[in-house]
């Protein structure tokens, strides 16, 4: 299986701009989402994401964008989404990346 396509930090930054943005999902662990994360993310554990499928309907007919901490992560997290048939792609370089590209306000680990 080909690997999902991947979004840079200003690409996705970008579209989140848009009149209709991504949905963003977070697929860390609950304590790395508590310390920082993107503002209005979903956080659905990668190690969670297929027992808590039904919760993704929220992501119907909508990109998602799934992010990490370096992008490693997000890139199975949207690769199984890709696989129910989502239009998910994975953040490159993941919330790290994000913290250095687009806001450096963000706190980092």
């Amino acid at each position: 299986m080909p690997l999902p396509r991947e979004l840079s930090c200003a690409e996705v930054a970008q579209r989140l701009r848009a009149a209709v943005p991504p949905l963003l999902l977070d697929v860390r662990n609950p304590d790395e989402h508590q310390y920082v994360a993107l503002p209005g993310s979903l956080l659905i554990p990668l190690h969670e994401l297929e027992e808590r499928a039904d919760e993704l309907a929220v992501c119907n007919g909508r990109e998602v964008v799934v992010y990490c901490h370096h992008g490693v992560r997000s890139l199975s997290g949207a690769g199984f989404l890709r696989a129910l048939g989502h239009d998910a792609t994975s953040m490159r370089g993941g919330i790290d990346r994000w913290a250095i590209e687009v806001d450096p306000a963000l706190r980092r680990y």
